[in-house]
Protein backbone atom coordinates (compact mmCIF):
# COMPACT_ATOMS: atom_id res chain seq x y z
CA UNK A 1 0.00 0.00 0.00
CA UNK A 2 3.31 2.47 0.70
CA UNK A 3 4.49 1.47 -2.39
CA UNK A 4 1.60 2.57 -4.37
CA UNK A 5 0.77 5.73 -2.61
CA UNK A 6 4.68 6.52 -3.46
CA UNK A 7 4.41 5.64 -6.87
CA UNK A 8 1.00 7.43 -6.84
CA UNK A 9 3.04 10.63 -5.29
CA UNK A 10 5.67 10.46 -8.00
CA UNK A 11 3.22 10.55 -11.00
CA UNK A 12 1.06 13.26 -9.26
CA UNK A 13 4.45 16.04 -8.95
CA UNK A 14 5.20 16.81 -12.38
CA UNK A 15 1.59 17.98 -12.80
CA UNK A 16 1.66 19.97 -9.67
CA UNK A 17 4.82 21.48 -10.09
CA UNK A 18 3.70 22.81 -13.47
CA UNK A 19 -0.33 23.70 -11.93
CA UNK A 20 0.90 27.30 -11.07
CA UNK A 21 1.98 27.75 -14.53
CA UNK A 22 -0.83 26.31 -15.99
CA UNK A 23 -2.98 27.95 -14.15
CA UNK A 24 -1.46 31.50 -14.57
CA UNK A 25 -1.53 30.59 -18.85
CA UNK A 26 -5.23 29.51 -18.54
CA UNK A 27 -6.24 33.21 -16.66
CA UNK A 28 -3.92 35.37 -18.23
CA UNK A 29 -3.40 34.01 -21.77
CA UNK A 30 -5.95 31.09 -22.88
CA UNK A 31 -8.87 33.15 -21.30
CA UNK A 32 -8.21 36.91 -22.63
CA UNK A 33 -7.65 35.12 -25.73
CA UNK A 34 -10.38 33.75 -26.06
CA UNK A 35 -12.10 36.42 -24.86
CA UNK A 36 -10.97 38.74 -27.64
CA UNK A 37 -12.18 36.08 -30.57
CA UNK A 38 -15.55 36.14 -28.93
CA UNK A 39 -15.90 39.57 -28.51
CA UNK A 40 -14.38 40.40 -32.02
CA UNK A 41 -17.39 39.29 -33.23
CA UNK A 42 -19.60 42.06 -31.71
CA UNK A 43 -20.06 45.73 -32.10
CA UNK A 44 -19.82 47.22 -28.48
CA UNK A 45 -18.91 50.68 -27.93
CA UNK A 46 -19.47 52.65 -24.64
CA UNK A 47 -19.49 56.06 -26.01
CA UNK A 48 -23.08 55.40 -27.82
CA UNK A 49 -25.38 54.28 -25.81
CA UNK A 50 -27.29 52.35 -28.69
CA UNK A 51 -23.97 50.22 -28.78
CA UNK A 52 -23.96 49.94 -25.09
CA UNK A 53 -25.28 46.23 -24.69
CA UNK A 54 -22.83 44.11 -27.19
CA UNK A 55 -24.71 43.07 -30.75
CA UNK A 56 -23.68 40.78 -33.46
CA UNK A 57 -21.91 41.88 -35.81
CA UNK A 58 -20.23 39.05 -37.41
CA UNK A 59 -16.87 39.50 -39.07
CA UNK A 60 -17.89 43.15 -39.72
CA UNK A 61 -15.24 44.42 -36.89
CA UNK A 62 -12.88 42.75 -39.47
CA UNK A 63 -13.91 43.91 -42.88
CA UNK A 64 -14.11 47.26 -41.15
CA UNK A 65 -10.43 47.29 -39.62
CA UNK A 66 -9.22 46.28 -43.13
CA UNK A 67 -10.65 48.16 -45.31
CA UNK A 68 -9.79 51.25 -43.37
CA UNK A 69 -6.77 53.14 -44.86
CA UNK A 70 -5.75 54.48 -41.14
CA UNK A 71 -5.77 50.98 -40.10
CA UNK A 72 -3.22 49.81 -43.13
CA UNK A 73 -0.88 52.67 -42.45
CA UNK A 74 -0.76 51.80 -38.80
CA UNK A 75 -0.23 48.31 -39.20
CA UNK A 76 2.75 49.40 -42.40
CA UNK A 77 4.16 51.44 -39.66
CA UNK A 78 4.44 48.25 -37.35
CA UNK A 79 5.93 46.45 -40.02
CA UNK A 80 8.26 48.99 -40.92
CA UNK A 81 9.55 49.55 -37.08
CA UNK A 82 9.79 45.40 -36.27
CA UNK A 83 11.57 45.27 -40.17
CA UNK A 84 14.47 48.69 -38.91
CA UNK A 85 14.54 47.42 -35.17
CA UNK A 86 14.76 43.43 -35.30
CA UNK A 87 17.95 42.81 -37.95
CA UNK A 88 20.12 45.87 -36.46
CA UNK A 89 19.53 45.10 -33.08
CA UNK A 90 20.50 41.74 -33.61
CA UNK A 91 23.33 42.69 -35.51
CA UNK A 92 24.68 44.87 -32.94
CA UNK A 93 24.03 42.70 -30.25
CA UNK A 94 26.20 39.89 -31.98
CA UNK A 95 28.44 42.62 -32.89
CA UNK A 96 28.76 43.10 -29.28
CA UNK A 97 28.98 39.60 -27.73
CA UNK A 98 31.55 38.73 -30.06
CA UNK A 99 33.92 41.85 -28.94
CA UNK A 100 33.27 41.72 -25.20
CA UNK A 101 34.03 37.72 -25.74
CA UNK A 102 37.79 38.86 -25.17
CA UNK A 103 38.93 39.04 -21.79
CA UNK A 104 40.20 42.47 -22.33
CA UNK A 105 36.93 43.75 -23.39
CA UNK A 106 34.82 42.61 -20.82
CA UNK A 107 34.94 45.54 -18.62
CA UNK A 108 32.69 47.28 -21.20
CA UNK A 109 29.86 44.85 -20.64
CA UNK A 110 27.82 47.35 -17.52
CA UNK A 111 28.62 49.97 -20.18
CA UNK A 112 26.48 48.01 -23.12
CA UNK A 113 24.01 46.20 -20.88
CA UNK A 114 23.35 49.16 -18.85
CA UNK A 115 20.75 50.98 -20.94
CA UNK A 116 18.73 47.82 -20.62
CA UNK A 117 18.01 48.46 -16.92
CA UNK A 118 16.36 51.73 -17.45
CA UNK A 119 12.50 50.91 -17.82
CA UNK A 120 11.02 51.93 -21.45
CA UNK A 121 9.88 55.01 -20.29
CA UNK A 122 13.31 56.40 -18.69
CA UNK A 123 14.82 55.52 -21.59
CA UNK A 124 12.41 57.77 -23.69
CA UNK A 125 12.59 60.69 -21.14
CA UNK A 126 16.20 60.26 -21.68
CA UNK A 127 16.12 60.46 -25.14
CA UNK A 128 13.36 62.97 -25.56
CA UNK A 129 16.11 65.23 -24.25
CA UNK A 130 18.67 64.59 -27.37
CA UNK A 131 15.24 65.30 -29.81
CA UNK A 132 14.06 68.36 -28.33
CA UNK A 133 14.37 71.36 -30.56
CA UNK A 134 16.40 74.38 -30.18
CA UNK A 135 18.37 72.65 -27.31
CA UNK A 136 18.57 69.48 -28.05
CA UNK A 137 21.21 67.53 -28.16
CA UNK A 138 21.30 66.34 -31.69
CA UNK A 139 20.78 69.88 -33.10
CA UNK A 140 22.80 71.34 -31.03
CA UNK A 141 25.43 69.35 -32.05
CA UNK A 142 24.61 69.97 -36.28
CA UNK A 143 24.53 73.45 -35.56
CA UNK A 144 27.90 73.25 -34.16
CA UNK A 145 29.14 71.92 -37.09
CA UNK A 146 26.94 74.34 -39.30
CA UNK A 147 24.12 72.24 -40.30
CA UNK A 148 20.21 72.75 -38.97
CA UNK A 149 18.89 69.51 -38.24
CA UNK A 150 14.86 68.66 -37.65
CA UNK A 151 12.85 71.46 -36.10
CA UNK A 152 11.38 68.80 -33.78
CA UNK A 153 12.72 65.27 -34.44
CA UNK A 154 9.56 63.45 -32.63
CA UNK A 155 6.97 65.87 -34.52
CA UNK A 156 8.64 65.11 -37.80
CA UNK A 157 6.52 63.35 -40.20
CA UNK A 158 9.65 61.22 -41.46
CA UNK A 159 11.36 61.48 -38.67
CA UNK A 160 9.26 60.32 -35.84
CA UNK A 161 8.70 56.26 -36.61
CA UNK A 162 12.93 56.40 -36.87
CA UNK A 163 13.15 57.88 -33.51
CA UNK A 164 11.48 55.15 -32.26
CA UNK A 165 13.63 52.87 -33.78
CA UNK A 166 16.56 54.65 -32.33
CA UNK A 167 15.81 54.05 -28.70
CA UNK A 168 14.47 51.05 -29.35
CA UNK A 169 17.92 50.29 -30.41
CA UNK A 170 19.51 51.39 -27.71
CA UNK A 171 17.72 49.94 -25.38
CA UNK A 172 17.59 46.42 -26.37
CA UNK A 173 21.08 45.94 -28.09
CA UNK A 174 22.76 45.00 -24.54
CA UNK A 175 19.80 42.72 -23.38
CA UNK A 176 20.10 40.32 -26.59
CA UNK A 177 23.76 40.54 -26.55
CA UNK A 178 23.74 38.55 -23.09
CA UNK A 179 22.02 35.39 -24.94
CA UNK A 180 24.70 35.46 -27.93
CA UNK A 181 27.39 36.39 -25.14
CA UNK A 182 26.29 33.40 -23.17
CA UNK A 183 26.04 31.03 -26.09
CA UNK A 184 29.81 32.41 -27.54
CA UNK A 185 31.24 30.85 -24.70
CA UNK A 186 29.54 27.75 -24.95
CA UNK A 187 31.01 27.10 -28.16
CA UNK A 188 33.46 24.20 -28.38
CA UNK A 189 36.66 25.57 -28.70
CA UNK A 190 38.28 22.25 -30.15
CA UNK A 191 36.36 22.97 -33.68
CA UNK A 192 37.77 26.52 -33.74
CA UNK A 193 41.05 25.50 -33.10
CA UNK A 194 40.84 22.94 -36.06
CA UNK A 195 39.49 25.04 -38.15
CA UNK A 196 42.53 27.47 -37.45
CA UNK A 197 44.85 24.86 -38.35
CA UNK A 198 43.52 24.28 -41.49
CA UNK A 199 44.38 27.94 -42.29
CA UNK A 200 40.51 29.31 -41.58
CA UNK A 201 40.27 33.15 -41.58
CA UNK A 202 38.90 35.00 -39.67
CA UNK A 203 35.35 35.52 -41.66
CA UNK A 204 35.45 31.74 -42.56
CA UNK A 205 35.57 30.93 -39.15
CA UNK A 206 32.42 33.22 -38.38
CA UNK A 207 30.44 32.46 -41.37
CA UNK A 208 30.63 28.31 -41.52
CA UNK A 209 31.16 27.72 -37.67
CA UNK A 210 30.26 30.84 -35.67
CA UNK A 211 26.61 31.70 -37.30
CA UNK A 212 25.38 28.10 -37.65
CA UNK A 213 26.39 26.93 -34.41
CA UNK A 214 24.82 29.84 -33.21
CA UNK A 215 21.41 28.86 -35.15
CA UNK A 216 19.36 28.02 -31.80
CA UNK A 217 20.66 31.39 -29.57
CA UNK A 218 19.08 33.33 -32.89
CA UNK A 219 15.77 31.50 -33.39
CA UNK A 220 15.19 32.16 -29.63
CA UNK A 221 16.43 35.85 -29.93
CA UNK A 222 15.05 37.03 -32.86
CA UNK A 223 11.60 35.37 -31.71
CA UNK A 224 11.79 37.51 -28.57
CA UNK A 225 12.97 40.33 -30.27
CA UNK A 226 10.06 40.03 -33.28
CA UNK A 227 7.33 39.57 -30.11
CA UNK A 228 8.93 42.92 -28.27
CA UNK A 229 8.96 45.21 -31.37
CA UNK A 230 5.22 44.12 -31.83
CA UNK A 231 4.66 45.18 -28.12
CA UNK A 232 6.22 48.60 -28.68
CA UNK A 233 4.12 51.37 -26.73
CA UNK A 234 5.73 52.75 -23.90
CA UNK A 235 8.18 55.40 -25.90
CA UNK A 236 5.41 56.05 -28.59
CA UNK A 237 3.42 57.28 -25.67
CA UNK A 238 6.43 59.45 -24.06
CA UNK A 239 7.58 60.68 -27.30
CA UNK A 240 5.21 60.89 -30.24
CA UNK A 241 2.12 59.92 -29.28
CA UNK A 242 1.75 58.12 -32.49
CA UNK A 243 2.23 61.56 -34.05
CA UNK A 244 2.32 63.19 -36.15
CA UNK A 245 -1.15 61.95 -37.88
CA UNK A 246 -0.23 58.40 -36.94
CA UNK A 247 2.71 58.12 -39.21
CA UNK A 248 4.41 56.96 -36.15
CA UNK A 249 1.38 55.21 -34.18
CA UNK A 250 1.91 51.62 -33.69
CA UNK A 251 -0.31 48.26 -33.33
CA UNK A 252 0.05 48.15 -29.81
CA UNK A 253 -0.98 51.65 -29.17
CA UNK A 254 -3.01 52.07 -31.47
CA UNK A 255 -5.26 49.37 -29.44
CA UNK A 256 -5.01 51.00 -26.49
CA UNK A 257 -6.17 54.19 -28.47
CA UNK A 258 -9.04 52.65 -29.42
CA UNK A 259 -9.83 50.54 -26.36
CA UNK A 260 -9.56 53.42 -23.88
CA UNK A 261 -10.28 56.40 -25.77
CA UNK A 262 -12.67 55.50 -28.43
CA UNK A 263 -14.03 53.14 -25.90
CA UNK A 264 -14.79 50.73 -29.25
CA UNK A 265 -14.48 47.45 -27.43
CA UNK A 266 -15.74 44.80 -30.77
CA UNK A 267 -12.49 46.75 -32.71
CA UNK A 268 -10.07 46.41 -30.36
CA UNK A 269 -10.66 42.58 -29.50
CA UNK A 270 -10.19 42.51 -33.61
CA UNK A 271 -7.14 44.20 -33.22
CA UNK A 272 -6.05 41.77 -30.28
CA UNK A 273 -7.12 39.01 -32.85
CA UNK A 274 -4.70 40.60 -35.38
CA UNK A 275 -1.71 40.79 -33.58
CA UNK A 276 -2.07 37.27 -31.49
CA UNK A 277 -2.50 36.28 -35.00
CA UNK A 278 0.90 37.70 -36.34
CA UNK A 279 2.91 36.83 -34.20
CA UNK A 280 1.92 33.36 -33.83
CA UNK A 281 2.32 32.54 -37.16
CA UNK A 282 5.77 34.31 -37.37
CA UNK A 283 6.39 32.27 -33.83
CA UNK A 284 5.60 29.20 -35.56
CA UNK A 285 7.34 29.75 -39.18
CA UNK A 286 9.70 30.85 -37.59
CA UNK A 287 10.52 27.46 -35.78
CA UNK A 288 9.74 25.27 -38.78
CA UNK A 289 12.00 27.05 -40.58
CA UNK A 290 15.22 26.84 -38.01
CA UNK A 291 14.00 23.14 -37.27
CA UNK A 292 14.10 22.52 -41.24
CA UNK A 293 17.54 24.14 -41.86
CA UNK A 294 18.88 21.82 -38.76
CA UNK A 295 17.92 19.00 -40.26
CA UNK A 296 19.00 19.92 -43.73
CA UNK A 297 22.21 20.50 -42.31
Amino acid sequence: MSQLRTKTKVHLLPYLLILPTLLFVILFTIYPTISSIVGSFFQQRLNIPRYRDPVFYGIGNYTDLLGSAGFRMILGNTLRYVAAVVPTTLVAALGFALWLSHKRHARFRIAIFHPTILPMVSAATIWMFFLTPDYGLFNTFLRFFGYSGPENWAANPNMALWSLVLIAFWKDAGFYMIFYLAGIQNLPGDVYEAAKLDGAGPLTIFFKFTVPLLRRTTLFVTTVAVIGAFRTVDHVFIVTQGGPSSRSSLLLYHLWQVRFEYLNIGQASTITVLLVALLLAFTISNFVISERRTTDA
